[in-house]
Formats: C-alpha cells, sequence, structure tokens
C-alpha cells in the first residue's frame, strides 16, 4: 500500500514511480523474501495501472492485483480476491491502514507498517504478528515542518509599516498588527499546504523537497485535504472580526492570487516572480490596512524592485539544482538551465533599483518630517547595496537555500545588517 497516494493523477506518469516513497525497510525484507523463493504479490486499492507502473520500476513483484474499472479492491474485496488465490490462511499480509483489518483476519502471519496500538491489539486477536515496522517520527513536528512556521518571518513585513510610520509604541495599534500577522500567517500556511499538494512530482525530483512531509508520504494527502481548510477558516475568522474591512479584502486577494500562482502562475515564466514581488507587497498593504495608517509610495516601490530581486535569487538557484542533476528542466516550472545567465542579469538589476528608490526616498521631503538627523540613512542605503550584492553572490556560488527569505532568517551577517539599519534608524529619529 502507498499510504494516501491513491488518486487517479497518477495515472500518466511512468516517470514519477522512482520518486515515490519507498519504505527502504519493507523493500529489504521483500526482496530476501523474494530471494526465498517466495511469491510476492502486490495488491492494492490502487489504480492497477498505476501499481503495475510501480511493479514493473521495482522488478520484486510476481503479480499485481489493483482497483480495475468499479471493482475497488479495498478491504473485503481484496481479502476474497486473496483467498480466491491461496486459500484463507495461505498467504501473508503487509499493511497499513484500518481498511487492512479485513485482510489481515484471513491472512496467516500479519505485517504492519506505523500501525497504532489500538490496530496491533486488533490485530493480535485474529492473527499472528510477523513484523511491524514503525519508523518513529513526532507527527506534530511534521505538522509544524508542512505548515512552515519558518516561513512566517515572511509576514513580519506587516509591521514594518506601523514601524516606519513611528506608532509600534502604540498598544491598540501593535495588537491589530499582531492580530494581522496571525492571520496572514494561517492562510499563507494553507496555501503551502494546497502548493505541496499540487507539488507533489516536482518535489520528489527535487534532492531537498522530497524529504517535505507530503512528498516523503510521512503525511497522508487526505490531512492536507482537512488542515488547508481549517486554516483558512481560522485565519478568515480573525480578520473578520477583529481587522478592519480593508484589511480583510487585502487578505482575500492575497489568498486569491497565490492560489492563481500554486495552481497556473508559477508556470509563467517572469510573470511568476513579478506575482512573487506583488505578494511580499501585499503583506505591508495589509500591515498599513490592519491599523489604518499611509502607506508610503517609496516603500511600495522599494518593495516591488526588492523582491523582485529576491525571486529571481530562488528561480537562479532552483536552476542550479536542475543542472546540478544533468537536468534542462525543473518539473513545474517554466524556466530552462538556458536561462541561468538571463537571471544573472535581471536579478542584480532589480536589487539596485531598490537601493536607488532608497536612496531617492531618503532625499526627499517625507524623510525630514520624521527624522531628526536624515543623513544618517545614507548609510543604511549603502548597508543595502552592501547586503544585495552579497545575496547574489551567495547565490552564484551555490551558497544559498532554495528560499532567499528562509535563507536570510538563519545567516548571522543578514542579522548584523538588520542591527546596523535598526540602530541607524532609531539614531536618525532620536538625534
Amino acid at each position: 500500500e502507498m499510504n494516501g497516494y491513491r488518486f487517479r493523477d497518477f495515472l500518466n506518469r511512468s516517470r514519477c514511480k522512482n520518486y515515490l516513497p519507498y519504505r527502504k525497510e519493507m523493500l529489504d525484507y521483500l526482496k530476501a523474501e523474494k530471494a526465498k523463493g517466495r511469491q510476492i504479490v502486490l495488491a492494492t486499492a490502487t489504480i492497477k495501472e498505476i501499481a503495475e507502473s510501480v511493479a514493473v520500476h521495482l522488478g520484486i513483484f510476481d503479480k499485481v492485483l489493483g482497483s480495475e474499472n468499479s471493482n475497488n479492491l479495498r478491504s473485503k474485496n481484496k481479502r476474497d480476491q486473496l483467498i480466491e488465490l491461496f486459500g484463507e490462511k495461505g498467504f501473508d499480509y503487509a499493511g497499513d491502514s484500518h481498511a487492512d483489518l479485513a485482510v489481515w483476519k484471513a491472512a496467516d502471519n500479519a505485517i504492519m507498517v506505523e500501525p497504532s496500538s489500538g490496530m496491533v491489539n486488533k490485530v493480535k486477536e485474529t492473527t499472528n504478528i510477523e513484523k511491524i515496522y514503525n519508523e518513529k517520527k513526532n507527527k506534530f513536528k511534521l505538522y509544524i515542518k508542512e505548515i512552515r512556521i519558518h516561513q512566517w518571518l515572511k509576514n513580519l513585513l506587516i509591521f514594518l509599516p506601523l514601524l516606519l510610520a513611528h506608532k509600534i509604541t502604540n498598544l491598540n495599534l501593535f495588537i491589530c498588527d499582531f492580530l494581522a500577522f496571525i492571520s496572514f500567517s494561517l492562510t499563507a500556511s494553507a496555501v503551502y499546504i494546497l502548493n505541496d499538494l499540487l507539488d507533489l512530482e516536482a518535489d520528489r525530483h527535487h534532492p531537498r523537497k522530497r524529504k517535505r512531509p507530503f512528498a516523503s508520504g510521512y503525511i497522508a494527502l487526505q490531512s492536507g485535504f482537512l488542515i488547508a481548510p481549517l486554516l483558512i477558516i481560522a485565519g478568515g475568522l480573525i480578520s473578520v472580526i477583529f481587522l478592519p474591512v480593508n484589511y480583510s479584502i487585502y487578505l482575500l486577494i492575497y489568498f486569491t492570487l497565490t492560489s492563481a500562482y500554486s495552481f497556473l502562475l508559477k508556470k509563467m515564466p517572469i510573470f511568476d516572480v513579478i506575482i512573487l514581488a506583488c505578494l511580499y507587497t501585499l503583506r505591508l498593504i495589509a500591515g498599513a490596512a490592519a491599523v489604518k495608517v499611509e502607506m508610503s509610495p517609496w516603500l511600495l516601490g522599494f518593495s516591488i524592485f526588492l523582491f523582485l530581486s529576491l525571486a529571481f535569487i530562488k528561480r537562479y538557484q532552483e536552476l542550479s539544482v536542475i543542472k546540478e542533476q544533468n537536468e534542462n528542466m525543473p518539473a513545474g516550472r517554466g524556466y530552462m538551465v538556458n536561462d541561468m545567465n538571463l537571471i544573472l542579469n535581471l536579478g542584480p538589476v532589480c536589487g539596485y533599483i531598490s537601493v536607488l528608490v532608497l536612496a531617492l526616498y531618503v532625499n526627499g521631503k517625507e524623510v525630514l518630517s520624521l527624522y531628526k538627523t536624515p543623513e544618517l540613512l545614507w548609510v543604511v542605503v549603502i548597508v543595502h547595496l552592501f547586503w544585495i550584492s552579497r545575496m547574489w553572490l551567495l547565490a552564484y556560488r551555490g551558497k544559498m537555500d532554495d528560499d532567499p527569505i528562509v535563507f536570510t532568517g538563519k545567516d548571522p551577517v543578514s542579522y548584523i545588517v538588520g542591527l546596523i539599519v535598526a540602530v541607524l534608524a532609531i539614531g536618525a529619529a532620536l538625534w
């Protein structure tokens, strides 16, 4: 059984069979039994065409039984077919779900994969348990990993308009922004789950993303279809009950745009990175709407070009991984390895335009009303110039994670840069 992977969208995936999540110790056991001369049968509720493709790839099965037409080979249907072939108690059966209880009752021995203690007790009452494969994984940590708590770092942008308006010490406004942060983060996590469900094949091709909970098979796909709507509802309720209508509108725009990105727009080169930059900028706009402060056009321009540059870094790094694998095009994307030189030109240019926008802002009239010593902000411009240049240097050398925002959250140099910027900004406002 392939826990959670029984969907018709696998029908046309002869090449993805190499990337399905296989349990090595189970395969080793089957190969050892095959070497002893035992007949090995793949009996699964999965569509037979998919099961046959997997069987051909693994090369250890003597026979394949799968669902065909209106016959769903599950539970009692599977039991009846195995009894017809081998007789009652004439076979051992390996399974992983409650639907297998009916089959285990008719089996001579049971091999159990990731069973609950309750299921083990039920099987013990009906047949002998030969083996239990139970890799100890902390389910709570897996779910935390899947909803991407670390990605919530991006949503701290919601606080930036309040900070730049010099109203961060207003407790009521801070609480509003905090609720907006939670609401936005829950909605974003729902989208991450949907995106992972859509990107299963692409993730399984990727050397790091294949370890994600859904791609690796450690969390069943059904859980994703349950959790994602709950997160959306929770985020929406916080928005509607506690925050201004304009914030709720921007949250809805974010969810619609990011969903469209997951389903379609991420396959459209250049347009995809523009959308990513807009999604980051929407966080700023939503944060301003949550506390009803005016959004600076300078901040909008700076944000668009900065995050466009970082989005290009993300694509450049993805293509670097594909190039190392001697492939030409990442699954589910519209770029090719040959595009790397173009991205290497476009990305830094966008980053330097963000430096220019920041410099123009520092030289503008708005700064005089907010800062007592605006000259200190020129050092911020230089520090930002260093940071964006270093980010591209690291990307060029292949020393960055897939997501530059997450990399920034783990990078000591970026923390030092952030501290310097904070000290300079506070100093410019107070001195």
